[in-house]
């Protein structure tokens, strides 16, 4: 990839790599397929070609998704699960507390309450109970009744608690999407396209995805034995705006059949159907659809906050809400517990930064706190990442055990680390996917866990280079970045891990004014010499290089790289220019 405008060390200490390594790829598409060139840019520089372009601007679910039975043990499940639904047994929901383990309960009760099964959800508590299944929770479940027990998004590792759950005569089934690493727990079924022996090629499903694939086999199922002759058949397309919410949330790859939910699921989700989510999206002042960027900042930290800093289940309870009334309640709770939890997060920001500071030179961050909470850890981990550019650990301790979230770049596999230093016993418990991964640990043993993640993940660090690159996709002045521009790249969207957002250069652009927004961000407005302007932003860019850049050269000119967006606030919409780096001209 060459080098764009020659920024090798931008403000933010990047190199500008241009993301298409050959232009006669993207001319190709262009003039056979009579795409915009900036399109066809964009398309050739995710390695699409012209014969599978229109299966990626229109992602189908109807062409991309599999059978479900292609992954182990999809079909015991899906019997095990029809054998309650016929039988009129209770079925056990044991979630996840993050958005992805939240919309995964949510689809469970929504499908299993239309078939006339009862439910019976637990929520684990964060601080109390920790991550992922355990016994006294999974006997709880049966004494209120539950036959079998689903734990979505979790369960992969948790081997002592699903051998003392068969023991006690519960049926559990696993559904989850997290790496696997050798043996495996004891399970009536376990459905998890990571598997080892997996070979259905859907390892990039978040655990709704895994748990959608579910029902479609539970539903194929119940038609077969005619549970369906006589009643109607519940649409589980109606449903796909859960699944959107999940995928886009949960730092899985937007390719493939991940690409369609979101993209389809947008759709539904911008019907307003789901009580909670309508009423979330109002708390949050959103109007229409919602776009990716906004489920994640502003939909996704206040369904987790309440599996953060307050009541884990909350975020079940409005996505499972039908009465318009009390989803409005609970999305106002959950406002302000992220309100909350951003004043908390703060705090452990400054407090993790400066400890990170002095290890800069290692190939993995690993910090930890007496009383950090750790409901924000993850949080706080993401933003060691984007500052020091290496995999962070951010590990909460209280009464000698450390609880820890991980975060990583692309590139450097931390799941699959983690699921290593468990079987060095290293950890009590711990796994994940390649960009996040949650852990327990004995406060002893911090040190040596931060000794074995330097050394595991040396090559791979090594591999995706010290000064990190900024991929771009095309440079543009300021009077072709408009409307027209936006419409076309929505077309490669949804934007998000494996689909990355297109980015561009408004090279020269002059600062006409730029002001503080808030607390941490910058609000400025580009221009050029034909008198084109646009609104830009920085978010978080307060007190950096970039921040200060803006704010201290207005009337001088900048190359600024970010990506255009349209603004819906308060039943507006505006163009803006999201600024992620800088680069002063020569």
């Amino acid at each position: 990839m060459g080098v764009v405008l020659g920024v090798t060390r931008s403000l933010g200490g990047r190199s500008w790599k241009a993301r298409l390594g050959n232009e006669v790829d993207a001319m190709m598409l262009a003039q056979r397929l009579d795409l915009p060139e900036v399109l066809a840019r964009i398309l050739a520089a995710r390695g699409v070609t012209d014969s599978d372009a229109a299966g990626f601007l229109e992602p189908r679910l109807k062409t991309l998704m599999p059978d479900p039975a292609g992954m182990v043990d999809m079909d015991r499940a899906a019997g095990r699960i029809a054998d309650a639904v016929e039988a009129g047994e209770t079925v056990g929901v044991f979630g996840d507390y993050d958005v992805d383990g939240a919309t995964s309960t949510a689809l469970l009760v929504r499908y299993l309450e239309a078939v006339g099964t009862r439910c019976e959800i637990h929520i684990p508590d964060r601080r109390s109970e920790g991550y992922g299944p355990n016994i006294a929770a999974l006997k709880r479940l049966k004494e209120r009744g539950a036959g079998p027990v689903l734990t979505v998004d979790c369960g992969i590792t948790a081997f002592e608690p699903l051998g003392l759950a068969r023991r006690a005569g519960i049926d559990v089934i696993v559904l989850d999407h997290h790496q696997a690493a050798g043996d495996l727990p004891c399970a009536v079924a376990l459905v998890n396209p990571n598997r080892p022996e997996c070979t259905s090629g859907l390892g990039h499903l978040a655990a709704v995805g895994v748990t959608f694939m579910t029902l479609v086999a539970v539903n194929r199922e119940l038609r077969r034995r005619g549970r369906f002759a006589g009643r109607d058949e519940p649409d589980l397309l109606q449903w796909l705006d859960l699944v959107a919410l999940g995928t886009a949330c949960d730092s899985v790859p937007l390719v493939g059949l991940n690409r369609a939910f979101v993209r389809q699921g947008l759709k539904v989700m911008g019907r307003g159907g789901n009580a909670g989510l309508a009423a979330l999206g109002r708390t949050a002042r959103i109007s229409g659809a919602p776009t990716v960027h906004q489920i994640l900042f502003m939909l996704g930290p206040r369904i987790n906050a309440g599996g953060r800093i307050g009541s884990p289940d909350l975020g079940v309870r409005l996505l499972t809400a039908r009465d318009p009334e009390e989803a409005g309640g609970l999305a106002a709770r959950l406002d302000d517990l992220n309100a909350e939890r951003r004043t908390i997060e703060q705090e452990v920001v400054r407090a993790a930064t400066s400890e990170a500071g002095t290890q800069a030179h290692r190939n993995c961050i690993v910090v930890s706190g007496a009383g950090w909470h750790p409901g924000v850890v993850g949080i706080v981990a993401s933003r060691l990442v984007e500052t020091f550019h290496r995999p962070a650990v951010v590990i909460s301790v209280e009464d000698g055990v450390g609880k820890g979230s991980c975060r990583s770049r692309a590139g450097i596999g931390i799941g699959a680390a983690v699921a290593e230093a468990r079987m060095e016993g290293l950890l009590v418990n711990g796994g994940g996917h390649p960009m996040a991964a949650g852990l327990t640990v004995d406060e002893e043993k911090i040190g040596a866990l931060a000794a074995f993640l330097d050394a595991r993940l040396a090559s791979e660090v090594e591999a995706v280079a010290d000064v990190p690159d900024l991929g771009i996709d095309a440079v543009v002045n300021v009077g072709a970045a408009n409307d027209d521009l936006v419409r076309s790249i929505d077309r490669v969207g949804p934007f998000g891990v494996g689909n990355a957002r297109p980015r561009f250069v408004l090279k020269d652009a002059m600062v006409r004014w730029a002001k503080l927004a808030g607390e941490r961000h910058v609000r400025c407005v580009a221009a050029d010499l034909a008198g084109a302007r646009l609104d830009a932003i920085a978010f978080r860019a307060a007190g950096t290089p970039l921040g200060e850049a803006l704010l201290g050269r207005r009337g001088a000119s900048l190359h600024l790289a970010g990506h255009l967006e349209i603004n819906r606030w308060n039943d507006r919409e505006r163009l803006q220019f999201v600024v992620e780096d800088a680069a002063v001209p020569p």
